[in-house]
Order: C-alpha cells, then sequence, then structure tokens
C-alpha cells in the first residue's frame, strides 16, 4: 500500500539550492517511492537564537510504500550522506529534511511525531503543503 508523504528540504550553508538539488535526487531514488510533485523554493530566516543565514526551503510530495519510520531513516540516511551534522537544534546545516505528514497518519513515537509538531508555527510549510495539494489534484 502506498500513501503520500510531504517532506521538507531546506539548506543555510554553501550553495543552498544544489543541497535541495541533491536531496531532490536521492529522495528519488528511494525504493517504492516516487517524487509526486515539488513547490517552489522559497527564502526564510532561520529558527532559533544562533546567527546564521537564510534558508532554502522547499517541499516535496511522495508517493511511497516505505511505512513512516522507514521513511524517517532514509531521510537521515540522505541527510549524513550529503554532510549533515547534528550538532545543535535549529543550527545551520547543509542539508535538513523533515517528514512532515504520511497520509492520515497520527502517530507520536520516541522516534517520530506526525503530523510534524512543528507544522502550525511555518508558515511557508503550510503555503508550500498548500500549492503540493494543489499540483497534486491537478495531475490526478
Amino acid at each position: 500500500m502506498t500513501a503520500r508523504a510531504d517532506v521538507a528540504l531546506g539548506s543555510n550553508l554553501g550553495d543552498r539550492a544544489a543541497w535541495l538539488a541533491s536531496a531532490r535526487a536521492a529522495l528519488s531514488l528511494l525504493p517504492a517511492t516516487r517524487i509526486l510533485a515539488a513547490s517552489s523554493i522559497e527564502e526564510t530566516i532561520p529558527f532559533g537564537a544562533a546567527a546564521q543565514g537564510p534558508y532554502l526551503n522547499q517541499m516535496l510530495a511522495l508517493e511511497s510504500a516505505l511505512p513512516p519510520t522507514a521513511m524517517l531513516l532514509a531521510l537521515q540516511t540522505i541527510e549524513r550522506r550529503l554532510g549533515r551534522v547534528r550538532r545543535e537544534r535549529w543550527g545551520a546545516r547543509v542539508i535538513d529534511l523533515d517528514l512532515v505528514r504520511v497520509g492520515n497518519v497520527a502517530m507520536r513515537s520516541k522516534q517520530l511525531v506526525l503530523p510534524h509538531p512543528g507544522l502550525p508555527d511555518r508558515a511557508f510549510w503550510q503555503r508550500e503543503l498548500a500549492e503540493l495539494d494543489r499540483l497534486v489534484a491537478r495531475a490526478a
């Protein structure tokens, strides 16, 4: 069985657009997964108190047979492969991949909370999801 998974991409170090492109390419290679749609890319101010540059953000709608926890592990593997180092919460990073939603799944575990708890606080995610909803509906 497949479900739509919405994945947020973000980068605020180096060639931000290239990091997003690398992440999109890696996501397209996940098993039993295909990209349905990609939102526009937008620049946003960072969360947290540390001084850092602005982010480029984008959201992808994927159709995937991967269960949510397997998808999360795949996202973390892609982050590591692309050079992400987790040092501080909301710190600067070459790539950040967040599993925002998976269908209508609501879950809370030590590893994963769905929908992502940051969704209500990130207007840019809400805009990107609305754009994805329109794109996916148009393609159906």
